[in-house]
Order: C-alpha cells, then structure tokens, then sequence
C-alpha cells in the first residue's frame, strides 16, 4: 500500500469535500481516503496495483472536481489556485460594479417601474455571468445526483432570477391576479456579490492557514551546484541529484540536500530544523541536512537523499499528512453535512409552503423572498472548515515550533493528558553522562580492554560514556571478545579468555557475585564470576530547561512522573534537582509498561516520554507517546509526537498548543451549528410578526460572513 497527499481542485464547499471523498474510496484498490477542504488535499492510501493515480483522477474528473498528480504537483496546484483566485477577485470587482447599480435602483424605487426594470434586468445580466461558476458546479453536481453549496446559490438566484425575468416581459399576468408585479434582481445580483466576496476572503484565509506549510517547503534551495567526475561545477535542479553525487556548497547558502561530508569544515545553522540556536561544528564524515544554513568555511558533501527523501521532506510531508487526518469529532461534521443540502432546499420549500398557507397569495412576495433567503442564508461552509481549518493552522504551528505531530487524534488526545511519564536518561538529562568517581581493584588494569570492548558494543548512554573515557585514559579494546549479550534493563555479559564477564548495575552484579558485599553509590560494576573488578559513579547532569519544563507542565495541571532503571540514590537526585514528586527507580522496559497501565487504569490521560526505542513498549502503551530527537528519521518514525531537539520546554508548549486547537475547534464547531439553527428559522420568517424579515441581500451577506468567521477564529492560533 501506498499514501500519497494530492491537491484536489474545484472544491467549493465541505459537501464537495465529501463527494470527493466518497468518490476515491469507493475506487477498487483504496482503502482509506480523506479530504481536508482547508487545505484542498486528498490524502490517500491505495495498492498502485490495483488502481493508478490516473484512474483516480478520472474518476474525481467525472464528479466533476480534479485532482493534480503531475511530478510537480505541489507547484501546478498552487499555479492553478493562483490563478483561480485571480479570476475570482476580477469577478468579484465587476459583480460590485454592476450589482451596486442594481441595488440602489430598487431601493430608490419602490413600486415596480416598467422602463426600470427592463434597466435592471440588462445590469443584473453580467452578474450572472460573472457567477456562472456557480451554475457549472451546481448543474455538475445535480447530473451526479448529489447537492452542494452552489447548488444553493444556484437555486436562490435562478428562482429570483427568472421570477423577475416572467414580470418583466408579462407584468399584466401579476395584475389580472391583483398582485403588484415585484421584480428581485437585487436580491440576484447582491446573492452572488456577496457569496463571491466571501469565497474570495474565504481563499485568500485558507492560504493563511497553509503559510507554516509553504514556509517549511521553502527553506530547501530548488538547485544545488553539482561537482562533476573531472571537478567541473555546474547548477542543477535538485531532482537531477542522485546518491553518490557530490555537491559543493559556500558559506551563507542553504545546504540543498542530505549528506555526509567529504573535504571541508564549516559551522552549519540547524535552527530551522532541530530547534538548536546554537551552530554545530561540521568535519568531514559528518551528516548535514537539507534546508539548514552554511555559515562559514566550503566544503564538498556526497549526497545520501535528495527531494522527497530528505528529513526536510519527511518532516514537509508528515506535516501535510497530520493537517490531512480528520479529528474524530469531524466524523458529526461529515454526517450532518451528507444530509445538509437536501434538508435546506426542503426546508425552502416548506417555507414558501406554510408561508402561503398562513398568510395567502396576497403574501406572495415575502413567501419566495423567505424561501430564498433560507435557501441562500444556510452555509455547510462554516461546518466543513470548522475543524480542518484549525487543525491546519495549530498542526503547521506546532511544526514551526519544532514539534511534529503526526495526525489529528494525536492533537486532539494531548489536550486530555493529565499525567506525563518521563525517561530520566536523554529526556531530563543531557544524556552524555560523566565518571564522577570510581573504585578500581587490583587487576583492573589487565582487564580494561574488556571493559572497553563491551562497553563500546552496548548502546547504553552510561556503557558510551564509560568507553569514552577508558579511551581517553589510552586503553583499546581488546579482539577477543565472544559470546556478547545485551541483558534487557541491566548491562551486557561477554567472554574473554574463556572467562564471563559482566558490567551493567547492582541487580547484574548481585546476581555474579552472589553473597559478595558490593561497595555503595556507584551506577556500573564490573567483574567476572569470581571477583569486583571496578566499580563506577557515572553522572549524567540535569538539562538546563528540565526544571522550568515539569514547572509548566504541573501549572497546566498535569502530574509528572519519572522513572529510570538507575539506582535510588541518583533517581532522587535528579527528581529533586528537577522538581519532580513522584518518581521509580531501578525498572525495566516491563516495569514502565506496568506502570503506564497502572495510572490508565487510575482514571489518568497519560503521556509517556522517552527517546523511542528503549522505551518502546511504554510509548506503545501510552494514550499519547512523545519521542525525544534531533529531527532524524527514526525519532519521526517513533512516536505520535516527536520533540526534533532536546529541550523538553517543547512538552508543556505541545500541551498548550493542544488545549487552544481543541478549543478553537469546539468554538468554530458551536458557531458553524449555532449560524445555521438560529439564522434559517429568522430567514423563513419567524420574526415577521415584529416585523423583521431578512432580505436574500443580507442572508447572502450573513452566509459569507460565517465562513469567513469560522477562518478568522482558526488564524488566530498563530
């Protein structure tokens, strides 16, 4: 199976989100497909042996909507949207210049004046023509069977519309009834005035929401300066780089790909990406990444990935796939939408109906203008950008802050966290522990190459830190080392001249040296089944912002804990250096599994953060996991959020972030459904008896308005 996100064309409204939808995943060989009508995308999943992009287009194409799946697509659909808004925006000026006219003709005139409205029929003219966009999808959309927003406008205004037309050529028919033959071209022309007033502002916010997204794909450079075999340089776009290629960059140019070193040294801004302000030292066989800046020296780098393979790209593309995903309360959303268009135009005509009845054809008139006005003022808009647009906005903002969230129920589950679970290694301490003290035996000298050896193999922080400085103090590892194991939770166990040693904590040294009294306060033991080799006091210092991390994190509310594997003593060290209450020490990966089940089962919303894959099965198990990283591709590959540098002051901003997102949607949510159940019950005329009744004019007016609220109120997350 393949996902892919595709820019989709056409859309006007959240019911043309959901025919697109249901078209594509009613296609053989999809499995899942998702429309975000605030960001115009299709994100699909499909087996390409099954079914092309080709098919799926032409199928998209037939309900009368495309979808852009050339190499370029990002590119051509923001080429395409250019221009259609363009288009709009000339429209939108030439449907005011002859629709004010028309406006201030018939209010200036109240009686029906037969010169007059032949004047007012040849202005209403271009309007329509100008809001002929309208009548194409509508009609679209009816030969598919299906309704949507245009089909509203179309309606209202053609109803007004040739309504007026029959008393402007035959008014005597209106006259033989003892009716006054009213014309509505006013109410035509401010219909698609205003609704194409609103649809532009409605573009031009939507673009607003996506600026995070478009700054993301902006920082990697579109050429790179290719080093040919014979030390030729020569520009290149950065889809002609191939791994293998060498690449020179200057100082002060953006690195354009993915790479490692091979001659040069420079100092290289990562900022964009990781989060650090500070510039990290580059030497040759050192990685360096797509998008970040070049300070000073030139060097020359062999490509690894380039384009769409780059951390750049993955983050680009993990970004629009979360701003895709749908919040599970988006499932309301899609089912009142599916019926909302069928339910106005019923509720239209049970207007005109009851109007007529209550009050007779004399009312005539003000029964089709509250049937217009209910088939004009109802706006599935607002409800289909409620959520997407706030997702967009608060995802793309979360990227740009550096933390990357992978999809809407993730952001929709850390504002319910009320308990965060910490690693302490790597998550509240630096992770580059230091020998802070140490107990040698006799014979240690003659079997430090071991140690060094299996020290070097294990992964651990504290075994790394331990290797680094045996060979600072000029060991080397010894070559015959067999039989290595790495012992879940407790160290490493290894042969050596047909002798088992061992090294890891307390627990592996007791169980080696059973009934051997083990000197106190150290972290790593060292020894072989007869003897205590060494023993060592292994620190790793608190982070600078961890403290003022799990401060914010208990303001919001939310209870920490910390658990780690290391011994009480440092456990309660570092929990108090960092403020934190309630911590475990001495567990295993089982143990943080256990302890994550324990405060679920306690009624806790928890998190659970670590660096990924140590503490897997507690991620696994959490209602949100959090992965601490640099921006490399197995951190983004961990977690439902990952934290792309090393300051856990990102944590409690994810959580804020979360909180404001939720709330702008559940208060887009309230105003969308709120707009429709007061506004279509004043439109058809319940407030006609106090003598209030809203015009088709300013129901189109209030319709543009809500959409363009709903967007307004999303923007401001950023």
């Amino acid at each position: 199976m393949e996902k892919q996100v595709i820019p989709v064309l056409e859309m006007s409204c959240a019911v043309c989100a959901a025919t697109v939808e249901k078209t594509v995943s009613e296609l053989p060989g999809v499995a899942e497909a998702t429309v975000n009508f605030a960001a115009n995308t299709l994100q699909v999943v499909y087996d390409p042996k099954k079914i092309s992009l080709k098919e799926m287009q032409a199928a998209v194409q037939a309900a009368g909507y495309d979808l852009v799946i050339s190499a370029n697509a990002e590119a051509d659909a923001a080429d395409a949207e250019s221009k259609h808004y363009t288009d709009m925006k000339h429209r939108t000026v030439g449907a005011w210049i002859f629709g004010i006219p028309v406006m201030v003709l018939s209010m200036c005139f109240h009686e029906p004046v037969p010169a007059l409205t032949w004047v007012l029929l040849v202005l209403t003219l271009p309007v329509l023509y100008l809001g002929r966009s309208f009548y194409v999808s509508g009609w679209k959309a009816a030969r598919q069977g299906r309704a949507n927003m245009d089909t509203l406008v179309m309606l209202s205004t053609a109803v007004s519309f040739l309504f007026s037309l029959f008393s402007t050529i035959y008014p005597r028919f209106w006259v033989s009834l003892g009716l006054v033959p009213h014309v509505y071209y006013e109410a035509v022309a401010m219909i698609i005035a205003f609704v194409l007033t609103g649809k532009l502002l409605e573009a031009r916010a939507k673009q607003s929401t996506s600026a995070s997204i478009r700054s993301l794909m902006g920082l990697q450079p579109k050429t790179a300066r290719l080093v040919e075999p014979d030390g030729e340089e020569c520009d290149v776009p950065i889809g002609m780089l191939r791994p293998g290629n060498r690449v020179s960059v200057r100082p002060g140019e953006k690195i354009p790909v993915d790479g490692v070193l091979l001659e040069g040294s420079s100092y290289v801004d990562e900022s964009m990406i990781s989060g650090e302000s500070e510039a990290v030292a580059k030497q040759p066989g050192d990685r360096v990444l797509a998008g970040t800046l070049n300070q000073r020296g030139s060097f020359l780098l062999q490509v690894e990935a380039s384009g769409a393979d780059t951390v750049l790209s993955r983050m680009v593309r993990m970004v629009r796939e979360a701003q895709g995903s749908k919040a599970p309360v988006q499932g309301i959303v899609d089912k009142v939408a599916a019926v909302f268009v069928p339910t106005v135009i019923a509720l239209s005509l049970l207007t005109f109906i009851i109007w007529i009845g209550v009050a007779g054809w004399g009312k005539f008139p003000y029964a089709l203008l509250s049937a217009v006005s209910v088939l004009v003022i109802a706006c599935p808009c607002a409800l289909g950008l409620a959520t997407p647009t706030a997702l967009t906005v608060g995802i793309g903002k979360a990227a740009q802050q550096h933390i990357l969230i992978k999809d809407a129920f993730a952001l929709e589950n850390m504002c319910r966290v009320n308990a965060v679970v910490l690693d302490k290694t790597g998550t509240l301490t630096e992770g580059h522990p230091q020998v802070v003290d140490e107990h040698l035996g006799p014979d240690f000298e003659r079997y430090a190459p071991v140690l060094l050896a299996a020290e070097t193999r294990s992964e651990h922080p504290l075994a790394l830190s331990l290797a680094e400085t045996l060979r600072q103090r000029g060991y080397r590892p010894t070559d015959d080392l067999t039989d290595f194991e790495s012992v879940t939770g407790k160290g490493v166990t290894c042969t050596s001249e047909d002798t088992v040693f061992w090294a890891g904590n307390r627990a592996l040294a007791e169980e080696h040296l059973k009934g051997v009294a083990l000197p106190e306060g150290y972290t790593v033991y060292f020894g072989n089944d007869r003897e205590l080799l060494a023993a060592f006091e292994v620190k790793d210092a608190l982070k600078a912002t961890s403290r003022e991390a799990v401060e914010q994190l208990k303001k919001c509310g939310i209870e920490v804990y910390m658990l780690t594997g290391d011994k009480e003593s440092t456990a309660a060290e570092v929990a108090r250096e960092a403020g934190i209450d309630h911590y475990r020490w001495g567990v295993l990966p089982d143990d943080k599994e256990r302890f994550v089940t324990e405060l679920q089962q306690a009624g806790k919303c928890v998190a659970m953060v670590g660096d990924g894959i140590n503490d897997s099965q507690a991620l696994a198990r959490a209602d949100v996991s959090v992965a601490m990283g640099r921006g490399t591709d197995e951190a983004m590959d961990v977690a439902m959020v990952t934290l792309m540098n090393s300051d856990l002051l990102l944590l409690p901003r994810a959580v804020t972030l979360s909180r404001k997102t939720v709330r702008i949607i559940r208060e887009n949510l309230f105003w969308a459904f709120g707009y429709n159940v007061v506004c279509i019950p004043v439109a058809a005329g319940v407030l006609y008896p106090i003598g209030v009744l809203l015009t088709p004019m300013w129901a189109s007016a209030a319709m543009a308005f809500s959409s363009v609220s709903v967007i307004l109120n999303s923007l401001r997350l950023r």
